[in-house]
């Protein structure tokens, strides 16, 4: 029977190292901040804005909000992102997505400036985790992924990891961070052939795909650790993952609960940005 790995106590754990370097940094003059910018009033949107509100003001970083109305264009966001970069009293840049299907979605995240990019969502921070160099943050979600392995005791360094997904959020960055701790990494997707045999060899399965219930006994085997980052209303008004929690858990050692798990452990790892970019901008 597998064991739950729950992202509260990582999350608490990364939390009060955030708070303790908050507060040192405030001993020094330095008040960390992070700019939130939301686009119209999706209520998912809304929802995740309300939590790192919450998590941000209990670790003691100021949020400043910014709230563009639907029908923003792209030069307006640019223009918006221009003016948080070069505001000295904001740190780090929140952008909430998806974007309006009239803005140019790349191109507002490559505006945001390098060392404010505390969710990894350029081009220059993705180049830092491919190639491992250079101070760019890594994707929360990947990162939280490694924030798990490491509370949780499991060093992947030669070990077999098989990452379910390839998306620039997750899957991809993820690989090239389990890469750097020495494991021996496989990508698959939808499309892979024999995926399930391929993970089946593996120590570490990542389930990232984004389909409900995808990964489920016919991929998985005794003594897997096994993450799953997938979180979709299943239509019944339950929640659930990319892994099928009943086939997985008489099997496998280690399986991270949705919801509950990697997703409670993103926002911890976001603020830990904010705090690490405040004290690179600030050079206290």
């Amino acid at each position: 029977m597998a064991i739950l790995w729950k992202g509260a106590p990582v999350a608490t754990a990364i939390n009060e190292r955030t708070a303790a370097e908050v507060a040192e940094l405030a001993a020094n003059g330095v008040q960390p901040s992070l700019a939130i910018v939301r686009v119209g009033e999706r209520d998912d949107d809304l929802a995740y804005e309300r939590m790192a509100i919450r998590r941000a003001e209990a670790v003691g970083i100021r949020i400043v909000r910014h709230v563009a109305p639907p029908d923003t264009s792209t030069e307006e966001m640019r223009k918006l992102m221009a003016c948080l970069n070069a505001d000295a009293s904001v740190h780090g840049i929140l952008l909430l997505r998806p974007l309006p299907p009239q803005i140019d979605e790349a191109c507002i995240c490559n505006a945001i400036a390098p060392q404010k990019d505390v969710d990894g969502v350029t081009s220059s921070s993705l180049a830092s985790v491919f190639t491992g160099a250079g101070d760019g943050f890594a994707p929360c979600t990947a990162a939280a992924c490694m924030a798990l392995l490491s509370h949780y005791g499991v060093d992947p360094a030669g070990r077999r990891a098989v990452v379910v997904g390839r998306s620039l959020v997750v899957g991809r960055p993820l690989a090239m961070l389990l890469l750097q701790a020495n494991a021996t990494v496989t990508i698959c997707h939808t499309r892979t052939r024999d995926l399930e045999g391929i993970c089946r060899q593996a120590d570490i399965v990542v389930a990232a795909a984004g389909k409900p219930r995808m990964i489920g006994a016919k991929h998985l085997s005794a003594g897997q650790v096994v993450l799953d980052v997938g979180i979709h209303d299943c239509g019944d008004g339950t929640i659930c993952g990319d892994v099928m929690v009943a086939e997985a858990e008489p099997l496998v050692s280690a399986l991270t609960p949705v919801p509950g798990g990697v997703g409670s452990v993103t926002t911890a790892v976001l603020l830990q940005h904010v705090a690490q970019a405040t004290r690179r901008q600030a050079i206290v």
